[in-house]
């Protein structure tokens, strides 16, 4: 990095609200400390937990905290420990209360940052922390049982559909609900069937499909409310996992096909992950990362925006004008 650069552009939060309310700020710049690299930024990943964070204010934000979970971008500097080297591309997750993405520079810690193999676009990328493994930690939480039917709802966003390419690999049938518009590329992927989330129908339609079998596993990607009406659809000894939400009480009886209940939260890992999670981690990013450098992975589809427009991109996806596309920041060099 320039030694003669001194501070960088963030766009900093500073009370619950909208994202048009973030302020563009200049930041003093702060040397990494032993396991941490600073991360000069090529494109930030907007994802729904962005616009969620920032209207609710997490405990410990305080005024002029940088928001922003994903990034990529150039290893400008490291600190003591770390085993990249200098000018390396990385993308990562930062965690929620740690100064963010939504910056010129970012510093984190080196065990969360994913090297970038050649042939992977900064754009591809983008597309990987967050939802990709968001995805695969989902998919951890079931047993590998071939031949066995899930579902995956919402498979036109970013973390569904590199689940459900990824339960296929598992030798399952999958089934999705999404937008009719979603159908036929989803149908092309490998999915045996999808349904309309907005016919009231659609959970019938799902039984005539499976005939005899049950699900297996059924992987929610909405809401707790939502996720408790998918639970008399899975079958005995099967499984419920809670990607954007979490059941805080058992949705059937005790006793009866003995659901298994299973969170998903990414964002945890920077409290309570270990030096063995973060390994499995990192893998599991670069087979990701691989899976898109061979063609073996489909991402969503993709819009670059400017860095002074983050805030009013971010209002577009947390308000729905802008559907089924990941939106991406690019920051000019």
């Amino acid at each position: 990095m320039d030694a003669s650069v001194t501070t960088y552009r963030a766009w900093s939060w500073h009370a619950p609200g909208e994202p048009e309310q973030l302020q563009l700020v200049d930041r003093a710049f702060v040397f990494p400390g032993p396991g941490e690299i600073v991360v000069r930024n090529t494109m930030i990943a907007l994802n729904p937990v962005d616009w969620k964070v920032i209207a609710a204010g997490p405990d410990g934000w305080r005024p002029g905290h940088v928001p922003g979970v994903d990034g990529v971008g150039i290893v400008a500097q490291a600190g003591d420990g770390v085993g990249i080297p200098l000018g390396t591309r990385v993308a990562y997750h930062q965690g929620l209360g740690k100064p963010g993405s939504f910056a010129e520079y970012t510093t984190v810690d080196a065990d969360c940052a994913l090297v970038i193999p050649d042939g992977v676009s900064d754009e591809s990328a983008a597309g990987i922390p967050c939802p990709g493994l968001t995805a695969w930690q989902a998919l951890a939480k079931v047993l590998d049982i071939p031949n066995r039917d899930v579902l995956v709802t919402g498979a036109g966003g970013a973390v569904s559909l590199i689940l459900a390419q990824l339960a296929l690999r598992r030798d399952w049938r999958v089934w999705a609900t999404a937008s009719p518009v979603h159908r036929e590329r989803l149908l092309a992927l490998g999915i045996a069937g999808t349904f309309d989330y907005r016919d009231e129908g659609w959970r019938a339609q799902l039984v005539a499909a499976l005939g005899p079998r049950r699900l297996f596993a059924a992987f929610d990607t909405t809401n707790g409310a939502y996720a408790r009406g998918l639970a008399p659809l899975v079958g005995y000894n099967g499984h419920l996992v809670c990607i954007q939400d979490r059941l805080e009480s058992p949705p059937l009886p005790p006793f009866t096909t003995a659901l298994s209940l299973h969170e998903v939260a990414l964002n945890s890992a920077h409290g309570h992950a270990t030096a063995e999670d973060w390994r499995e981690w990192r893998q599991a990013g670069a087979h990701l990362l691989e899976a898109v450098r061979i063609g073996a992975l489909d991402l969503q589809q993709h819009i670059v925006t400017g860095f002074d427009d983050l805030p009013a991109s971010l209002s577009a996806l947390k308000h729905g004008r802008i559907k089924g596309k990941k939106i991406l920041v690019c920051i000019e060099a």
